[in-house]
């Protein structure tokens, strides 16, 4: 069941406002994690400055987590676990050379399997590169 974006702040221990609330739901309805210029660009009556605060927020609350994308550019996910940064967040990511998307690939673990026990994994980066099929069929 996919939660709403009232309920995940709420989760998160975040107070709702416009802003956040424009912000979560641009994350949930996307197929892909978003950069900064792309949620920027999907909510064009926001500031910018307060689209980088707000996600600045979420990454502090553990309701977003980030990753690299190919190029060094940051981009953004809901965290998918009930407790923040679960085991299903660390998961792969393909980076499409051609289209410049990035693709969740949630059955392959990126797990940081054999790290000790004291030391606490909050984020694991596994990018892969290529040509995603959409783009290879083109």
């Amino acid at each position: 069941m996919e939660k709403n974006a009232l309920t995940l702040l709420e989760e998160a221990g975040i107070k709702a406002t416009p802003n956040r609330l424009l912000v979560v739901k641009a994350l949930i309805n996307s197929e892909y994690p978003l950069s900064l210029v792309e949620i920027e660009n999907q909510l064009e009556t926001v500031e910018k400055s307060s689209v980088f605060r707000v996600l600045t927020l979420f990454v502090e609350k553990d309701l977003v987590h980030t990753l690299e994308d190919g190029r060094g550019i940051v981009k953004y996910e809901l965290c998918g676990g009930h407790d923040r940064h679960s085991a299903s967040d660390m998961h792969a990511h393909f980076y499409c050379e051609k289209c410049q998307r990035v693709f969740c690939l949630e059955n392959i673990n990126a797990s940081a399997a054999g790290i000790p026990p004291e030391y606490l994994i909050k984020s694991v980066n596994f990018m892969l590169k290529g040509i995603c099929p959409e783009c290879r069929d083109n």
